[in-house]
């Protein structure tokens, strides 16, 4: 087969780094597949936000970072800690409010970081990643590291200030930084094309004079060439760049949305474009492995969640009285 009809990925990455991408994008729909029905038995409280249905612009734009590389993430954020490394079951366990979790169970579904993997950590305040991960970048060019900050935000974040600010300064000051919109269509219940002026979130990279590229956010492979090109771009000082992944996520906004401003139909025909079917089937149909291993890779990913889930309950709650504890400074506590 000529290497011009081979898709990126397959061309870019050896078969297991590409089985690693599909356990990992597994890992990200059985986590959030186990961490709803955990909340349905009333094992975890609060809310969340589930990114089911966007797994391949999380593993895809992660695909080219290493440890040292940063990101900052999402209140919708759990498929960008998996694809950069976390284990799954420290997270479960901060869902669970354990003492075992990322946060010590201080700071649930919201709020998971691991620098040691390069994970700056999810974000409750919408755009509020966008100004951190300029800072990183920053930190990076002026301590000569060769590090590279991705940062992921949403649709609804093209519109807040700190999305405008953040792009003119990395450009202004050619920061190793690339912006990976995650654009699902809704801001909460509020449509993009509702919303924001501009038809293509990409099409405002052209006022920070930076590259802007929209592509389809459920290939894996597109995502992967659009975001490794920007990330190399990056790490070689050619300065920031915006990356558009269009997705969808198949469930509401958050648990409490009751998901009446979409269809029935809409939803239907974006399941069909499953991105973790479409990356199982590249792979088979380019031979990087056969139907059975595929299948192998799934199981795989559902025993390592179900082993996550039995990790976390069976860890130790917080005590009572200790619940500022590692919210302040060792010295605040003393």
């Amino acid at each position: 087969m000529p290497e011009t009809n081979i898709p990126y990925a397959v061309r870019a990455y050896g078969p297991d780094e590409l089985r690693e991408a599909l356990k990992k994008m597994h890992l990200i729909r059985k986590f959030e597949e186990g961490a709803e029905e955990c909340y349905i038995r009333g094992l975890i409280h609060g809310t969340m936000h589930l990114s089911i249905g966007q797994e391949a612009s999380a593993v895809g734009s992660c695909m080219s970072l290493s440890d040292d590389d940063m990101i900052t993430s999402t209140h919708r954020g759990h498929g960008h800690c998996i694809a950069k490394n976390a284990d799954v079951g420290r997270m479960f366990a901060e869902f669970f409010g354990k003492e075992t979790g990322y946060c010590r169970g201080r700071g649930g579904s919201m709020h998971i970081a691991d620098f040691q993997k390069g994970n700056l950590g999810a974000n409750g305040i919408v755009g509020g990643g966008l100004p951190l991960a300029v800072g990183a970048a920053l930190s990076a060019k002026r301590l000569g590291t060769g590090a590279v900050a991705v940062c992921f935000f949403g649709d609804g974040a093209n519109n807040e200030g700190a999305f405008h600010e953040a792009l003119n300064m990395a450009a202004i000051w050619k920061l190793p930084v690339v912006f990976v919109c995650e654009n699902n269509k809704y801001g909460m219940s509020t449509s993009t094309e509702r919303s924001t002026a501009v038809r293509q979130v990409s099409d405002r990279a052209a006022a920070y004079a930076m590259p802007g590229l929209t592509v389809d956010g459920n290939n894996f492979s597109a995502v992967a060439e659009a975001v490794d090109s920007a990330v190399a771009r990056a790490r070689d000082g050619g300065g920031p760049s915006l990356v558009e992944n269009l997705t969808y996520r198949w469930r509401g906004h958050s648990r409490s949305d009751r998901n009446r401003y979409r269809t029935k139909k809409e939803v239907a025909e974006w399941m069909e474009r499953d991105p973790i079917r479409q990356t199982a089937e590249l792979l088979v149909a380019h031979r990087v492995m056969d139907e059975a291993e595929a299948a192998s890779v799934e199981a795989e990913a559902a025993t390592a969640v179900a082993d996550a889930i039995e990790f976390a309950a069976s860890s130790p709650a917080p005590k009572a009285h200790e619940a500022t504890r590692y919210v302040y400074t060792e010295e605040a506590w003393a």
